[in-house]
């Protein structure tokens, strides 16, 4: 059987992982959710803020700040690491929920490497202020990161469906994903 693919594109802190692993509660298939956080995590400490890995650097927008994400070498191979990892977990037959956020040609990679799989690309929305507010009570991530996300993550990009986490729960979302695309 042809492995099915959820993906969750979306800013920082928008839900994706609450919505993943809902999803995972209500589907009678079991849902693999693969997030690119966990690969981040994998990344040495050393090469957080360094130029050959993830680089953050803060600027400002509308007078508040803005983190923008500069990725070297060795976090580009990890995350093209992680694109061809979840090909190979669909090659083996598992259904999949993608928990990402693409900045740049991500997508492309993604369709190359699962045209064979039925793949589902969901965009996962917020309001700006509501993402800021979400960031600052989290506690675990830079202030301001959403902010230089937001208007890259879904520039250019086409859903098959597109959910606003101002709007609804992170169970509500994994209903309505559940029923668009029967799983």
């Amino acid at each position: 059987m042809t492995a099915r693919i959820i993906i969750l594109n979306g800013v920082g802190s928008v839900g994706k992982t609450s919505i993943a692993k809902a999803l995972q509660e209500i589907t009678p298939t079991p849902l693999l959710h693969v997030s690119m956080d966990v690969f981040c995590e994998m990344l040495p400490p050393a090469y957080f803020d360094h130029p050959d890995g993830m680089r953050f650097v803060i600027e400002e927008a509308d007078g508040k700040p803005s983190v923008a994400i500069h990725s070297g070498p060795v976090i580009e191979r990890l995350m093209d690491g992680m694109r061809h990892a979840i090909a190979a977990l669909a090659s083996r037959g598992n259904d999949l929920i993608v928990d990402d956020v693409m900045l740049g040609d991500e997508p492309d990679e993604y369709r190359r490497l699962l045209a064979p799989y039925r793949v589902h690309w969901v965009g996962v929305m917020a309001g700006l202020d509501l993402l800021e507010a979400r960031e600052k009570s989290r506690g675990d991530r830079m202030i301001g990161l959403a902010r230089w996300q937001f208007d890259r993550v879904h520039a250019g990009r086409h859903y098959d469906l597109e959910i606003d986490t101002g709007d609804l729960t992170a169970e509500q979302a994994a209903k309505r994903i559940k029923e668009r695309f029967r799983l």
